[in-house]
């Protein structure tokens, strides 16, 4: 396993956003330079992104004569990542004129007064009537205005090894029905096929919002509706036999022994650490996962190239708790270029997000990226449709997708679901104790704005 830890990732992208500032990377220095903050991934082997952003700046530069980008990859776990750009874009000296931010995040951003809105651009932007509802939603804050344009979506599901399957005596054609039956499974490999992880469902806080999205919530939305905020009564929902089941079965597969060891499950490199050894070196059987993951196995930028990755993995929607209907679970996300507050050249970063967002970048990043579109130019283009295998069935996913929250005290709320997380994952807690400390969690965070159900 790789022994990188989160300080020393978080170190180095303070260095490379200090060692850019020093040479005058902040977004007031050069009225002909706009500055663009992303994250980049922790294997540096992986490109996928670098190389795209990069490709769009060179357009940008071309068919801006005398303007430049400059890059500004923060190389970071995404928990440190948030960190560092919130830190950047507090002040006009650091903060960049354009951002790569995580959909959960911008409504807390605003609140913050970190995000500028776009809404006088996109009026004149023809292209923003491609984009369905849901994504321009996305980026929406609670005052109706619109602080990013989205670049995809994604969805959520299992990802399974059919040689390790056939190998167990398993069918090539799972779909398990209820979470007893990913369990079923889980147990079978571990039994006929000793020396490989049965199942990997992200928990505890160094995974940061995989744990929580990926892994925690993908359980929870199988419960029954409204089991974390109920939209009707405005409030966080405390109290539910849904939350501490959903902490049972994450305290069975580690107690049992199903899933990575737990040192390396709470490890902030086990996203890594998934995609670029254990998954293509058919060390696991089961990966509850996102719909991009194949990005990390191309042969170009992919962090670890794995031609038969397409032939070697299913793919099974994750169901829920008991099978009832729908009997898919998946949730929905993605991340949004915006401008910040402090950005010193708007309108230069709006039209580099143009840039990024005209029809072929936009379907080049899908394609590069194992993204789901948002645009509904992109979904129609042939190029699109035949990317990547899978992509028809992570965007089947799409109908029964939900989104997370999109409330200021959302992260506070998400990093409590951590919190739970991982001390059930590390023994610390039982279910029903780490649900109680979340609830304590949540009503301090907002006060009255509770409903406990049953």
């Amino acid at each position: 396993m790789r022994s990188t830890t989160p300080l020393m990732l978080f170190t180095a992208a303070v260095l490379a956003a200090g060692a850019l500032t020093a040479c005058g990377s902040g977004s007031g220095s050069d009225r002909n330079t706009v500055t663009v903050a992303f994250i980049k991934d922790t294997n540096n082997a992986v490109r996928v992104r670098d190389d795209y952003v990069a490709l769009v700046a060179r357009q940008f530069e071309k068919a801006n004569p005398g303007k430049k980008v400059r890059l500004i990859p923060v190389q970071a776990a995404e928990n440190d990542y948030y960190t560092k750009i919130q830190q950047m874009m507090r002040s006009p000296k650091t903060a960049p004129d354009l951002v790569y931010e995580d959909t959960f995040l911008v409504n807390s951003d605003i609140t913050a007064g970190l995000l500028r809105p776009l809404d006088p651009y996109l009026a004149k932007w023809p292209a923003w009537r491609q984009f369905e509802p849901a994504a321009r939603a996305a980026a929406r804050g609670q005052d109706g205005r619109t602080y990013g344009v989205p670049d995809g979506t994604d969805t959520r599901g299992l990802w399974f090894n059919k040689n390790i399957f056939h190998k167990a005596g398993l069918s090539a054609d799972w779909h398990p029905r209820t979470w007893d039956d990913v369990l079923t499974a889980a147990r079978t490999i571990k039994q006929r096929v000793p020396g490989v992880i049965p199942l990997n469902v992200f928990t505890g806080k160094g995974a940061g919002e995989a744990a929580v999205m990926q892994g925690f919530e993908m359980l929870l939305y199988g419960t029954g509706q409204n089991q974390l905020y109920d939209p009707g009564t405005r409030k966080w929902v405390t109290g539910t036999q849904g939350f501490k089941d959903s902490l049972g079965f994450l305290d069975t597969v580690y107690k049992e022994k199903l899933g990575p060891d737990v040192s390396d499950a709470l490890s902030p490199n086990i996203q890594t650490n998934v995609a670029a050894e254990l998954l293509p070196d058919q060390k696991l059987a089961i990966d509850l996962d996102g719909s991009w993951l194949a990005q990390q196995w191309q042969k170009t930028g992919g962090g670890k190239p794995w031609p038969a990755w397409s032939t070697t993995l299913g793919q099974a929607p994750f169901p829920t708790q008991h099978g009832a209907p729908p009997g898919r679970v998946s949730l929905a996300g993605g991340w949004t270029w915006s401008v910040p507050q402090r950005a010193q050249h708007p309108d230069l970063a709006w039209k580099l997000i143009e840039t990024f967002q005209s029809r072929d970048n936009a379907l080049e990043w899908c394609v590069r990226g194992a993204q789901i579109t948002v645009r509904k130019d992109v979904a129609a283009d042939p190029r699109y449709l035949t990317s990547v295998p899978g992509i028809g069935f992570f965007t089947g996913l799409v109908p029964v997708s939900r989104y997370r929250p999109a409330l200021p005290e959302y992260p506070r709320i998400a990093a409590a679901i951590g919190e739970a997380t991982e001390s059930v994952t590390a023994g610390d807690a039982s279910p029903d104790k780490a649900a109680g400390q979340y609830d304590a969690t949540v009503r301090s965070v907002v006060g009255g704005r509770v409903v406990a159900k049953p």
